[in-house]
């Protein structure tokens, strides 16, 4: 079957999950229900693809792109017409699961009314240029929440580790370590759902901490490096699968070594070359029987004309 063919049916490949859409609202539901969300990046059509026959609740098409797709050091570098070029890709493939897109950085950072409207301006793009049903935004920017909510998109927070703002935090530490920054997370975490946020991405904090706000928050939580205790979790595809070139964090568990599995491929395939392995008779293509037979004759004929 094509890569761009999706399968028949009401039901995702072949896990026969139904293919009812996840919305903003659907992931309320489930956190008064008590189901987990699951959640995941990708970064372009197949990986998404997979991600969402698989029944991945939400996928983000995250910044970290920037880091493990086009290789910069962090995610400060990807653009916001990258983003869009990766974020239509995705759209594209999924049928079932929330897509959101990250907003980059310098797309909403600016201060003041001109800032969130340059911000929102940005978070129309994602959603019309795109396809976008969601935008991603990082700290505790209430004001673009409301604004972003007031013209209705769908907007979902970044609290704790925000890795947009690295230089400021010194690295990548664990952020909320302290009774008073514990409070001051919450507090914001609480600002952004009354702000009309449909959730809150909490990254790099104690799962104590994590655990208190997921049960005084309105709106889901999707934790990473949060502990277990949030309404949801989420990994970057790339960590899940080993397909990084560096030691995981701590938060990360790895599924599958599809890195070594796909080197080993590659390795293989460089060597049926060199060794004239590939490709067979089988996998090559054939003259019809009489043209085989004309050009034979013709090579006969030259033959005796050389001689």
């Amino acid at each position: 079957m094509s890569v761009t063919n999706f399968p028949g049916g009401q039901s995702s490949a072949s896990t026969g999950i139904p293919i009812t859409k996840v919305t903003i609202p659907a992931l309320a539901e489930m956190k008064r229900q008590g189901k987990p969300i699951s959640a995941l990046t990708a970064y372009d059509y197949s990986s998404s693809r997979l991600a969402d026959e698989a029944g991945i609740d939400l996928v983000l098409v995250g910044d970290s792109l920037a880091m493990v797709v086009l290789g910069h050091d962090n995610t400060l570098a990807v653009t916001v017409d990258e983003m869009l070029h990766h974020t239509r890709a995705v759209r594209r493939a999924v049928r079932r699961a929330l897509v959101v897109a990250d907003m980059p950085f310098g797309s909403y950072h600016g201060t003041g009314l001109a800032g969130a409207a340059e911000g929102l301006a940005n978070a129309v793009r994602f959603v019309k240029e795109a396809g976008a049903e969601a935008v991603k935004i990082e700290g505790p920017r209430v004001e673009l929440a409301r604004a972003l909510t007031e013209a209705e998109i769908p907007v979902i927070g970044h609290l704790g580790l925000t890795p947009q703002s690295l230089h400021r935090m010194g690295g990548y530490r664990v952020q909320a370590r302290t009774a008073e920054t514990a409070r001051r997370l919450k507090h914001d975490a609480l600002a952004l759902a009354d702000a009309g946020a449909g959730a809150v991405v909490l990254e790099g904090v104690p799962r104590e901490v994590a655990a208190e706000i997921t049960a005084e928050l309105p709106i889901p939580t999707i934790g990473i490096g949060a502990g277990p205790d949030c309404d949801g979790q989420i990994l970057v595809f790339h960590d899940l699968l080993n397909l990084t070139f560096a030691p995981p964090a701590k938060f990360v568990r790895r599924y599958a070594d599809v890195g070594g599995l796909i080197r080993s491929a590659i390795e293989r395939y460089r060597e049926d070359v060199q060794h004239r392995a590939f490709p067979s008779d089988e996998e090559s293509y054939h003259l019809p029987e009489p043209a085989r037979k004309t050009m034979a004759a013709a090579h006969k004929t030259s033959e005796l004309r050389k001689a």
